[in-house]
């Protein structure tokens, strides 16, 4: 995946989790809290990822 696509992906990931863990908490259920919590972090995590290749790929630029 390229770094766009990476931050985009974690983008779409974290507001996805917004919702569900907004009805979770809404309707009372701990499962889908929980499981948004995780969906949150693996969006951070996609994001983080498309950053670093992005630095990567300035970095070696700058070098050219």
């Amino acid at each position: 995946m390229g770094s766009t696509k990476d931050k985009v992906t974690g983008a779409a990931n974290e507001a996805a989790v917004k919702a569900k863990q907004a009805a979770g908490k809404a309707i009372g259920n701990k499962e889908m809290q929980a499981k948004g919590k995780a969906q949150e972090l693996k969006g951070e995590g996609q994001q983080a990822v498309g950053k670093a290749k992005a630095a990567v790929k300035d970095a070696a630029n700058k070098n050219l």
